[in-house]
């Protein structure tokens, strides 16, 4: 029998049906799921620890290694967002006074900076302002100035709408004995990406972009060099929930009977397991090639209203997100706003050091598609006639 009586009732409005809107997702992510993935998510719970939940993590790590296009044997799922996964490159590779060199073009680079200060790495940042990217020689004079263990560049960097190049960059970075990671949340399944061929390191991503699966775990490899690296540190990672020896023995890395290390989420697991078979079987050439065609529709389209592209140089567009400039004499909030609550299409501003800048559209995974450019397109013509506009 209760010794207390409650302070706190019920809330009521838990005491309601959850109710959702049917939106079309069009920001920068999380995407749409499609059903299948929507029908993983409703399936019967098992052990995290059973021989059949091992079966599912083997197959997602091979899923994993197709989408990075890498034969690390050092691939699997950290239980969090993109942003955990950056933590753990960061927390396991870099040790109180390592010097780490970062591509700071936008909001990522950002972060990167602020975790790696956190671990006590002499960081020196490479800022540019939203929409640049960064050449092999502004790279190499980084690289002889600092001598880094570790740079850090965004592949596709959904803030600003920028795709880094990286062809040359992992070779680079070996000659000066620095190893190379990667951020693919954003462009993974959107746009070429050759982890073991273009040399990188430490490459990750996130579940909730072109893969439409839902956000809240992310995908992360590393090469030899950088298990290498992580393994003969002289200070244990400052986190043990991200600890990569523990990590590596419970995803079945290391040969060694797996220990358990934490709880993982099965069910988010089963989502993301199908997500990587629906990009295997469509083939990652074609999901590129969808990804290509589909943004560049968006960009006529979105030409012919009168909308600048935020990014300059067509070679340098992420094809996943999509950044205009907020047209002069509009307040990008409104045009959001209007989008959101006459079409129920969500589409973003920016983020960090563009915001106020630039309006972001996304297309990614299945809804990469020309109808969906055409509904979002429409909606934005909308917008542009009703939403207030101040003379200049």
């Amino acid at each position: 029998m209760a010794s207390h009586k409650l302070l706190v009732t019920p809330p009521k409005a838990l005491l309601k049906p959850l109710s959702i809107p049917n939106q079309l997702l069009l920001g920068p992510g999380p995407s749409n799921l499609p059903p299948r993935i929507m029908a993983a998510g409703g399936l019967q719970m098992i052990g995290s620890m059973s021989k059949d939940m091992y079966q599912i993590m083997d197959e997602i790590k091979e899923g994993i290694q197709y989408v990075f296009q890498t034969r690390n044997p050092l691939t699997l799922v950290i239980s969090g967002s993109g942003h955990c996964a950056l933590e753990a490159a960061l927390v396991n590779v870099l040790e109180p006074g390592d010097s780490f060199l970062v591509g700071a073009n936008g909001i990522w680079g950002q972060r990167a900076v602020d975790i790696g200060e956190r671990i006590g790495a002499r960081v020196h940042p490479m800022t540019k302002d939203p929409g640049g990217h960064y050449t092999l020689q502004e790279v190499e004079e980084g690289l002889a100035q600092h001598k880094p263990v570790l740079l850090f560049l965004t592949h596709g960097e959904s803030s600003t709408g920028v795709l880094q190049p990286l062809d040359g960059f992992g070779e680079l970075c070996h000659r000066y004995k620095c190893l190379l990671l990667v951020d693919s949340v954003a462009s993974l399944g959107g746009t070429p990406l050759y982890m073991d061929r273009q040399g990188i390191d430490i490459l990750y991503s996130g579940s909730q972009k072109a893969l439409n699966a839902p956000p809240g775990t992310s995908l992360i490899s590393f090469s030899d060099k950088a298990k290498k690296k992580m393994y003969s540190r002289k200070t244990k990672p400052f986190s043990f929930y991200l600890d990569i020896k523990w990590l590596a023995n419970f995803w079945g890395c290391d040969d060694q009977p797996r220990m358990y290390h934490h709880t993982i989420p099965v069910i988010s697991l089963y989502s993301l397991r199908e997500s990587l078979a629906l990009i295997a079987e469509q083939g990652l050439e074609n999901s590129w090639r969808q990804h290509r065609e589909a943004a560049a529709y968006l960009h006529g389209r979105l030409q012919a209203l009168g909308l600048q592209l935020f990014v300059k140089d067509p070679a340098l567009r992420l094809p996943t997100v999509t950044t205009v400039a907020v047209p002069a004499g509009y307040d990008w909030r409104d045009i959001v706003s209007y989008v959101i609550d006459h079409f129920d299409i969500e589409i973003m501003g920016g983020l960090g050091p563009s915001t106020g800048k630039v309006l972001r559209i996304g297309l990614l995974g299945c809804n990469a598609t020309r109808e969906n450019v055409d509904r979002v397109t429409e909606a934005l013509r909308a917008a542009l006639q009703h939403c207030p506009k101040k003379k200049l």
